[in-house]
């Protein structure tokens, strides 16, 4: 008889994931472990945030997220308001544009999430999007304005030697923490996020 564990498994060779990306079924890689170690910060800060403030849900890798044209994502995690909730009509899947979306950028997804998924989060209305490069410790947050996503700032992660050689100027200009434009006063380390790279 089958475990539990070995049941789930075997699922997933039944049934692998995939995504729907320009009416192209694509099969969802696995993630590494920068990769993961990344959304389970960020899931981590956003669970205890909304656990206090009752204002929004945020959900990890393989949650389907259906959009008008026909196309289905797996973003690496999705945020939505309790305002925006009626888009998680069901238990299985979320109908429609969530609030925030972040991709974390691997060999293989790498084109699409700076190409054609984000031209999809723009054009249904996703308010905010943020691109995470787990190697180089960069965040790219795009914010909505006026249909349009716009880079609203790029924050790197710089170890201590590499922040003491920068210069005065970008010293006095760098970010420590990023906040969601819809959510401002929550604050997360950057250096919480990238932690998996100071262990």
């Amino acid at each position: 008889m089958l475990n539990a564990a070995n049941t789930v498994f075997n699922e997933r060779i039944l049934y692998p994931t995939y995504e729907i990306i320009g009416g192209e079924k694509i099969m969802a890689p696995s993630a590494n472990l920068f990769h993961s170690s990344n959304v389970v910060e960020l899931v981590f800060e956003f669970r205890n945030y909304f656990r206090q403030n009752k204002n929004g849900y945020v959900f990890a890798d393989h949650v389907d997220v259906h959009f008008p044209d026909g196309s289905i994502y797996k973003p690496d995690l999705v945020v939505i308001t309790e305002g925006n909730k009626d888009i998680m009509s069901s238990n299985k899947a979320i109908y429609g544009a969530p609030d925030l979306v972040v991709e974390v950028l691997s060999r293989s997804t790498r084109k699409n999430d700076l190409t054609v998924k984000k031209d999809t989060y723009e054009k249904f209305g996703v308010k905010e999007y943020w691109i995470i490069d787990p190697l180089m410790r960069i965040i790219y947050a795009h914010i909505l304005c006026e249909g349009k996503f716009e880079l609203d700032y790029e924050y790197t992660c710089y170890d201590d030697d590499e922040f003491k050689d920068l210069p005065e100027e970008e010293k006095a200009a760098t970010k420590f923490e990023i906040s969601p434009s819809i959510f401002p006063d929550l604050k997360i380390k950057l250096r919480d996020i990238f932690s998996w790279s100071y262990r």
